[in-house]
């Protein structure tokens, strides 16, 4: 039996930083900038950091670090880029006889351009991992008290079998889907919701899947009785609400070094604070803790705490009701 299990992709990293990226603004582009290097031009790199990424196998990390046993269930090639995933989560103490390699496959591939403010662009090539299917997932053997589900690509009728697998078995769901789940609209995903027990989204896809403009209206459209929805906005904080009593932190201003991961590294705190106490105080607290150490490092991974917070670190973090 796990405490948890986390389900979603297993990728290979490669992280490209150079002060030659430039970031422009222009409307046409999501998020109203764009990452630009001149046409032709031959790119200096200042580093390039090797590493391993993906949702599940990200959080997976955060919970072994965090005092809990878990696995992951990913989709990898049988390839040196898989060995390198599974290498990384040995390593971790993260179980990875739950994992599908696929003969012949190719593991997914990311290539982040990081710029000297620590944002990117990553360019991503799904590999197997864009497939992770029913039949990828060892149902029979998947024992744990919670399951947490990252990005499946899109496969929302996966997304409801783990959720009807984990309520059969008395285990709690913690979610937070991918674009391509998000993008199948609303009543797909609060399909789901009674059996899930926190839902997580940036404030970007919050606002896409209800149409809301405001934090509250985005919560009145996805909450569930007893449960806990979580939504978070970049540098400027989360909030988390249950039963209509919310909460919420601001960023700490703290200057990136990189932004990659710190989604997975907010949300796995999260969830592991919320399952070591039940006070959504304390979970908001260890989900920023994890993210504002991640962003401090190169790679989705290198800055994931190592332990517990301290009470110290816990209270420094200021959180108020809203």
């Amino acid at each position: 039996m796990y405490d948890i299990i986390a389900i979603g992709s297993g990728m290979r990293d490669v992280f490209l930083l150079s002060d030659q990226f430039r970031l422009i603004a222009n409307a046409d582009f999501e998020g109203g900038k764009a990452e630009c290097v001149a046409l032709g031009s031959k790119i200096e790199v200042n580093d390039i950091v090797l590493t391993t990424g993906g949702g599940a196998t990200n959080a997976a990390v955060t919970f072994a670090r965090l005092g809990l046993k878990a696995a992951a269930i990913c989709r990898i090639g049988d390839d040196a880029g898989g060995r390198d995933v599974i290498e990384d989560l040995k390593k971790e103490g993260v179980a990875t006889a739950l994992i599908r390699r696929v003969a012949k496959g190719v593991t997914g591939y990311s290539t982040l351009l990081t710029a000297s403010n620590g944002e990117r662009t990553a360019l991503t090539y799904r590999g197997v991992s864009g497939t992770l299917g029913t039949a990828d997932v060892p149902f029979a053997k998947c024992k744990a008290r919670w399951f947490y589900v990252t990005s499946l690509a899109g496969n929302v009728a996966l997304a409801r079998k783990i959720a009807t697998h984990a309520k059969s078995s008395g285990a709690s769901v913690a979610w937070n889907p991918g674009r391509k789940e998000i993008e199948q609209g609303l009543g797909a995903i609060k399909a789901i919701l009674p059996n899930v027990r926190i839902l997580q989204l940036n404030k970007e896809e919050a606002a896409g899947l209800t149409g809301a403009s405001t934090v509250e209206e985005m919560f009145a459209a996805l909450a569930t009785p007893g449960n806990v929805v979580v939504i978070t906005d970049g540098a400027r904080g989360a909030f988390v609400q249950r039963d209509g009593m919310t909460i919420m932190s601001p960023g700490s201003g703290k200057q990136a070094v990189s932004q990659t991961g710190a989604g997975d590294a907010f949300g796995s705190g999260f969830v592991a604070g919320l399952m070591r106490t039940d006070d959504l105080r304390t979970a908001l607290a260890v989900g920023m803790i994890n993210a504002q150490s991640v962003i401090t490092k190169v790679g989705a991974k290198a800055g994931i705490l190592k332990k517990w917070p301290t009470n110290i670190q816990l209270k420094s973090v200021n959180i108020a009701k809203v």
